[in-house]
């Protein structure tokens, strides 16, 4: 569970379950080049139907059918991986905090199961968004070029816009944080008016990260906006032009979208992560 210096963190739990954990990433892998395909399938189907075939439809059942089987195989098997994680974690961390304070001790065990919630839930996120933009964008390339530039541009604009705010949400984080350790010793006092000032010191930290990433999100779905627009003009102007291909099109180009949007959602949810090792690690 511990690195070879004694830090708890996402590399230590990775390195103590290695096999476990590579086991439902391989799944999730296989479940998400299936999703990746579907699109295009839809788009050929749509074309072999218009032209009195249904050998592409077949074919798009029998991928629906495999999907299906391996996303309910994923989900059974993650829960009991996880969920052993998170108490082998649990039990390690208590031990490393023994002469913490039970509020301390107490908030650093919620914390930590955030890191355990990053593998199992934003980690195939981030697996299922890579897979999506690389085959969204080598379609769209396929398509024309222009449309796979346009894909590379509005990702390196999505990511400049999450760095202008990535101190901010690692300080914003980080206050959060410390009022969450003080929760238990609040409580203890039993005083109406320290309840109070600490669920509103809660409030005012949760209001300023929400609002941080309205105005993130707020930016890159602009760039969104400029990209679907730019992506569907463009694609009905393309010589040889099928019904199919611009479902395809407008199908990818919106996917491609909101697999790179949890890119920067990946980054923000680095940047907490990162203050919460440095956090639970730390000796007072």
């Amino acid at each position: 569970m511990k690195s070879v210096d004694g830090t708890i963190g996402l590399l230590s739990i990775v390195q103590a379950f290695r096999r476990r954990i590579a086991i439902t990433w391989m799944i999730v892998l296989i479940e998400n080049v299936l999703i990746a395909l579907i699109p295009l399938l839809i788009g050929l189907s749509i074309d072999g139907l218009i032209a009195g075939r249904i050998d592409e439809l077949i074919i798009l059942a029998a991928i629906l059918v495999v999907l299906g089987l391996v996303a309910v195989s994923r989900r059974i098997y993650d829960t009991r991986v996880y969920g052993t994680i998170r108490l082998r974690l649990g039990t390690k961390l208590n031990e490393k905090n023994a002469n913490l304070k039970v509020s301390k001790r107490n908030a650093r065990l919620d914390m930590s199961r955030e890191l355990v919630d990053f593998l199992e839930i934003e980690a195939p996120e981030l697996i299922t968004a890579i897979i999506q933009i690389v085959v969204s964008l080598t379609v769209l390339a396929i398509f024309d070029i222009r449309l796979g530039l346009s894909s590379i541009i509005v990702v390196v604009g999505m990511i400049a816009v999450y760095g202008c705010f990535h101190r901010r949400f690692y300080r914003l984080n980080a206050r959060l944080n410390e009022t969450r350790e003080r929760q238990v010793d609040v409580l203890d006092f039993r005083t109406r008016l320290g309840v109070f000032r600490h669920l509103r010191a809660l409030r005012q930290n949760e209001v300023a990260i929400s609002d941080t990433e309205a105005f993130v999100y707020g930016g890159i779905f602009m760039l969104q906006i400029v990209f679907i627009i730019y992506n569907l003009q463009l694609g009905a102007q393309l010589p040889d032009i099928t019904a199919g291909k611009i479902f395809s099109i407008a199908t990818y180009s919106w996917e491609y979208v909101e697999a790179a949007l949890l890119l920067p959602m990946a980054l923000q949810s680095w940047s907490r992560l990162s203050e919460i090792t440095a956090r639970i690690n730390a000796v007072s």
